[in-house]
């Protein structure tokens, strides 16, 4: 196929031979291609079959199929490559067999897995936990042979060649049959792949290892090449831009400054609890002074955790009494929130008397014990609610 021979080419004319669907997606067979298939820890090509757009690429049953955005038609066709994409996909497969080759030989870490993620790549080495001094050292060696331009070639050879070949290889399925296609960095690395790579080394341009995870009794180095990690150094860059000028620091400041406002926040979200507990004791006392069996409340802007607060410490010293209290809601899709809070000795029903002030407040809720609370879409008909329940109350109890 033209995409393991030629990995350069952006456009191939060929032919449909084949169309149908893959789990109620579209796909098509091509006679040849330039789209590769998603294996080895590469993720299949995307570009444009006909004008239609080629989502994926995967191999099933010996066959390469493309799926579609939309139908195509058997015969002749005209395939364009996602080049961007697939130019990413190059420099981070080629960057993953250079950290392979040097962890190898420069520590014994061996290469268990390789992941080609959106963002990010990454492999997992079967060693402990690396040292910054050797991964420094492999940032290092790496850059080395990037600038060193070494050629990178791809080939076949037979399964009599490989077997005399010193090949550094996880091993071939035991039912392989056929050629093995070989990837070589020159003087470096000799690595049975099917994967589409760069020409030399220098294309690669740069790689930056961004740190690491244990994973599966070993460790797991998440690494970017290439355009990804030009890219990444230029949203750092706006994001520290940003963060300068917010916080009126300089970069080697900006983590002692995030720090400090960090310790005045937490400072603020103690003062604000204490403040709430007192709000919350005033009005409970305000509740408790009032004469009816209903006494009521409404706060601006406040979460339900507070209603909650003073629905707790009224239903506690209330005796026979109920509280009604709603809140207008800070944040998300509705426009408050409601609480019925009863004291130890209220006789009425109080799942039904919420029901009464959801209806109304057009939300719903529920609730168990002393306390039944929930979300309104009205809390401008908070009086209206008010009314209905002292209605209830007074026909009822």
């Amino acid at each position: 196929m033209t995409f393991e021979k030629h990995p350069y080419q952006r456009e191939l004319d060929t032919e449909i031979v084949e169309t149908g669907k893959d789990s109620d997606r579209l796909v098509a067979v091509l006679e040849d291609t330039i789209c590769y298939p998603e294996g080895g820890g590469q993720p299949g090509d995307r570009g444009l079959l006909n004008g239609v757009q080629v989502k994926d690429t995967q191999k099933r049953d010996r066959r390469i199929l493309h799926y579609l955005s939309g139908p195509v038609t058997a015969g002749p066709a005209h395939l364009e490559l996602d080049w961007a994409r697939r130019f990413d996909h190059m420099q981070q497969h080629s960057a993953q067999h250079l950290l392979t080759a040097l962890a190898a030989d420069g520590s014994g870490w061996q290469t268990t897995a390789f992941h080609l993620g959106e963002e990010r790549s990454d492999i997992e080495l079967d060693c402990p936990e690396p040292s910054p001094d050797r991964l420094a050292k492999l940032e290092d060696q790496a850059a080395a042979e990037i600038r060193a331009a070494r050629p990178i070639r791809a080939r076949r050879v037979s399964l009599k060649e490989y077997e005399g070949m010193a090949v550094r290889s996880r091993g071939l399925p035991a039912d392989h049959k056929g050629s093995l296609r070989l990837v070589e960095i020159e003087g470096i690395d000799l690595n049975t792949c099917g994967g589409t790579h760069l020409s030399n080394t220098s294309e690669i341009e740069v790689i930056s290892l961004l740190g690491w995870e244990r994973a599966r009794g070993g460790t797991r180095l998440f690494f970017v090449a290439g355009g990804r990690a030009r890219h990444r150094l230029a949203e750092h860059e706006r994001r520290n831009r940003k963060l300068r000028s917010l916080l009126g620091t300089s970069d080697v400041q900006l983590t002692s400054a995030v720090e400090q406002k960090l310790e005045q926040y937490h400072q603020l979200e103690r003062q604000v609890r204490w403040l709430e507990q007192e709000l919350a004791v005033l009005v409970v006392e305000s509740l408790l002074g009032e004469g009816e069996v209903l006494a009521e409340h409404h706060l601006e802007a406040r979460a339900v955790s507070f209603l909650q607060q003073v629905g707790k410490r009224f239903s506690q010293e209330a005796g026979g009494r109920l509280a009604f209290l709603t809140a207008s809601a800070t944040t998300g899709s509705c426009e408050g929130f409601f609480l019925l809070a009863a004291g130890p000795d209220f006789a009425g029903n109080l799942s039904e008397l919420g029901k009464i002030a959801g209806k109304i407040l057009q939300g719903r809720g529920g609730g168990s014990g002393s306390l039944f609370q929930g979300k309104a879409r009205r809390i401008n008909l908070r009086a209206r609610a008010a009314q209905a329940l002292r209605e209830e109350l007074r026909s009822t109890y």
